[in-house]
């Protein structure tokens, strides 16, 4: 009863991730009545969660663990492999942990405190499409959690887990096993105002966040029936945070970029209803190790170029020219179809894949873009 399956939820765990989606202050006796409470400052039921407030310093490496009193937290490492044959394919590994409020005084360790969610996705190059698979599970008796003061995040056999300084990932998908090893090269680059990313003009709305560009990759995959040494390079990103999404904002546009220079460019933007940006922000370091952020007005999206998901025929702008202060960079695909559909999880479909960056038409990087919010408005 605290596993899941791979492919299909149980009705309990269809209903235990409804729950852990749903705001803090939600109560047994609200869902007997079939609505929200109205959520005040003086009601004693409601969890406290944890806020971000300016002048905290991101400590390492005790900051690169949880942070169970915040209401949400991922590890988000992508990157792009390349096999002895120089095959190329893009991969992303995310673990999320939630906590739901729900039951916190229940000494049960089946109590959903806290929820663990891993995505993983290939993209494979050879069939022109995404391989991804995903899991959920509450923490419970060691099956899933997150550690505090080091990166150690699992469900069952899907790890990600912090040695020394670097990181190694274990995860057995339904269609392809990652074994790899990730070393940085370069320090973390703080985003935002050192470390605390805004992502709305309200305070409430930011998050704690730092990025390791340039990790070098090595290790194993198996696919289609064979095992392969790879090697190649990856960006993690490790944010948390109690209130992440303004209340306007319907989804975000964002890439992570390794420069081929040694730089790194993280930029997005936060969507509105209509499609506008009302807020974008990001950082930029260049090859000499000197740091630029950007104010939102230092930042511009424009899309170039559509692709339609022959699956829930959601259209994408999956091309784009990203303008962030002096930066341009042309962005395009390894592969149109990057589509991950994470329904069984957090219930969201969305388009996250391996791009290259180009500058007059000379190839400058890669990395990843992840476009959320377009087929239905994303809900955290």
């Amino acid at each position: 009863m605290i596993r899941d399956s791979r492919t299909k939820l149980s009705t309990r765990r269809r209903l235990l991730a409804l729950l852990a989606s749903l705001p803090a202050g939600y109560t047994r006796s609200a869902e007997r009545k079939q609505t929200l409470p109205r959520i005040t400052n003086n009601e004693s039921r409601i969890t406290p969660f944890a806020q971000v407030v300016s002048g905290y310093r991101l400590r390492f490496p005790q900051d690169e663990g949880s942070h169970p009193a915040f209401r949400t937290e991922w590890w988000y490492i992508t990157g792009w492999l390349e096999t002895s044959a120089r095959a190329q394919m893009g991969f992303q590994i995310t673990f999320f942990r939630a906590r739901t409020g729900i039951d916190e005084e229940n000494p049960s360790p089946f109590a959903p405190r806290q929820i663990i969610i891993a995505h993983t996705a290939l993209s494979d190059t050879s069939r022109g499409s995404l391989l991804n698979d995903q899991r959920i599970a509450r923490v419970a008796l060691g099956l899933a959690g997150a550690e505090e003061g080091r990166t150690h995040v699992w469900i069952d056999d899907w790890s990600l887990e912090q040695d020394g300084a670097a990181y190694g990932a274990r995860i057995a998908a339904r269609d392809f096993i990652l074994d790899l090893r990730f070393t940085p090269s370069q320090l973390p680059l703080l985003q935002g105002q050192h470390g605390l990313s805004a992502k709305g003009p309200r305070p409430e709305s930011a998050s704690y966040y730092y990025s390791i560009p340039h990790l070098k990759v090595g290790g194993a995959l198996a696919h289609a029936g064979t095992r392969f040494s790879v090697g190649g390079s990856a960006w993690l990103d490790h944010e948390w945070s109690s209130s992440y999404m303004d209340e306007r904002a319907t989804g975000w546009d964002w890439i992570g970029i390794n420069l081929d220079d040694g730089g790194a460019l993280m930029a997005f933007r936060m969507r509105d209803a209509a499609g506008a940006t009302f807020w974008a922000g990001g950082a930029f370091r260049d090859a000499r190790g000197v740091r630029h952020a950007f104010e939102p007005s230092g930042v511009e999206f424009l899309p170039v170029r559509l692709w339609r998901s022959p699956r829930t025929g959601t259209s994408y702008p999956v091309a784009w020219r990203v303008r962030a202060g002096p930066i341009e960079l042309m962005i395009e695909p390894l592969m149109d179809d990057q589509e991950s559909d994470t329904r069984a999880s957090v219930g969201a479909v969305y388009w996250e894949g391996a791009v290259r960056a180009t500058h007059e038409k000379k190839p400058v990087g890669r990395g990843y873009l992840e476009l959320t919010g377009y087929g239905q408005p994303l809900r955290l």
